[in-house]
């Protein structure tokens, strides 16, 4: 399987085009670290665990998820740090807010008895994140297997 993107095409990316996001991405980096969350490494990006059942939400190259995050979360958040490689400056107005917005009201709705209907990956920047994730995810643990990592 060939990679999506490799890592120093995607910090490139991440780091010019896409560095509006990733300049709240290091902000939120910075005050977790000075409140004692430690980072933690999936694949090219770095990742915190903060508070529970809430899932995750991506800054670029940095995460943050719920303290019972998967590994469906942890590719799912990933791959809109490779959205934001293709997207940019635009990301937030196309992906991010979108998202924040998708979430939120789902969220209200099942607190008010009112389920989704649709999965959350239904929408096209939610599906696109999980298998641009869950893709760059296989790569990397073939190359380890290769190597004889894994």
């Amino acid at each position: 399987m060939k990679p999506i993107i490799n890592k120093k095409l995607f910090y490139f990316l991440n780091f010019t085009w896409g560095l509006p996001i990733n300049i709240g991405g290091l902000i939120v980096a910075f005050f977790l670290l000075i409140t004692g969350h430690k980072p933690h490494r999936w694949g090219p990006c770095f990742y915190f665990n903060v508070g529970n059942n809430w899932g995750g939400a991506e800054w670029g190259v940095i995460f943050v998820t719920d303290k019972q995050d998967s590994i469906h979360i942890k590719n799912h958040e990933m791959g809109h740090a490779m959205q934001n490689c293709y997207l940019g400056p635009l990301m937030p107005f196309i992906v991010s807010l979108p998202s924040v917005t998708r979430y939120w009201s789902r969220r209200i709705g099942e607190r008010m008895k009112h389920p989704p209907k649709t999965s959350y990956d239904s929408i096209w920047f939610e599906g696109s994140a999980t298998r641009l994730g869950t893709q760059y995810w296989r790569v990397l643990a073939e190359k380890q297997k290769k190597e004889g990592l894994a």
